[in-house]
Parts: structure tokens; C-alpha cells; sequence
């Protein structure tokens, strides 16, 4: 399941992610993976989740981020929640990509995945939510 916190920057999607983060690794059964951009959620984030920067890995664009979604996964397969910050920074503004990213996503069972995306709704393509619901 795919879910999105949307807003415009200083809308607060950091600090819901961040609740959010925190709420999840209280009730998961397995592990929790945050990804951002650059390291700034260190204090903000329970040390019992992975917290991972993609700035230090140099991920860029939608194949790169979902390679390296993957690759967190072949690396721990007890993964129940993954939340993401910045998801336009770090893949780009082409939401037609974005819809792409996600729908791939979205393929891959037992695993909730939470973004933040910097926009309106309304500029969201509809194949975005077709896979993904926003909260």
C-alpha cells in the first residue's frame, strides 16, 4: 500500500512523517526504514527505525530511488514500513515519473510506504492515485 502526505513546503509533512515513524515502530512486528534526502531527521527519528540518507549514496531520479528501495529490501526481508521525505527532491518534479515509481511499488505486498510530496493534488496526475491514496 502506497500513501502520500501532501502540501506545499511548511505545511507540516515532515513533522506527520515523523509521528508517523515513530507510531509504526511501536506497533510493527518486524522493522522500520525512513529514507531522506540529507541527514536532518537523526534527533527527531527513534533510534529503533533505519534512518537513510540517499544524499550519501547519490541517488537521483525514480530508477536510481527505486534500485535503492530494492536494495534496502535484499538487505533486511522483515521490513513492514518504509516512509520517505522529500521524494520530489530526491527522484524529480516529473510526476508522470513519479506515478511510475509508484505503481512499481505498489507491486511489492506486506509493506506499507509513506511520502511526503512537496505539491497540490490537483497538480498529481490521476495514475497517482490509482495506486497510491493521500492522508
Amino acid at each position: 500500500m502506497v500513501k502520500l502526505i501532501l502540501g506545499h513546503k511548511g505545511a507540516g509533512k515532515t513533522k506527520k512523517l515523523i509521528e508517523l515513524v515513530n507510531a509504526a515502530v511501536e506497533k510493527s512486528t518486524g522493522n522500520v526504514v525512513c529514507i531522506e534526502k540529507e541527514s536532518a531527521l537523526t534527533y527527531d527519528i527513534t533510534h529503533r527505525c533505519r534512518l537513510t540518507a540517499t544524499d550519501n549514496y547519490k541517488v537521483s531520479g525514480y530508477d536510481a530511488y527505486y534500485g535503492f528501495i530494492c536494495g534496502i529490501f535484499a538487505g533486511d526481508h522483515d521490513i513492514t514500513d518504509v516512509f520517505a521525505d522529500a521524494t520530489l527532491r530526491i527522484g524529480s518534479r516529473d510526476y508522470d515519473e513519479l506515478a511510475a515509481f509508484l505503481k512499481r511499488l505498489a507491486k511489492i505486498d506486506d509493506v506499507e510506504f509513506v511520502f511526503t510530496i512537496s505539491c497540490d493534488e490537483a497538480d498529481l496526475p490521476a495514475e497517482v492515485f490509482e495506486v497510491a491514496e493521500k492522508i
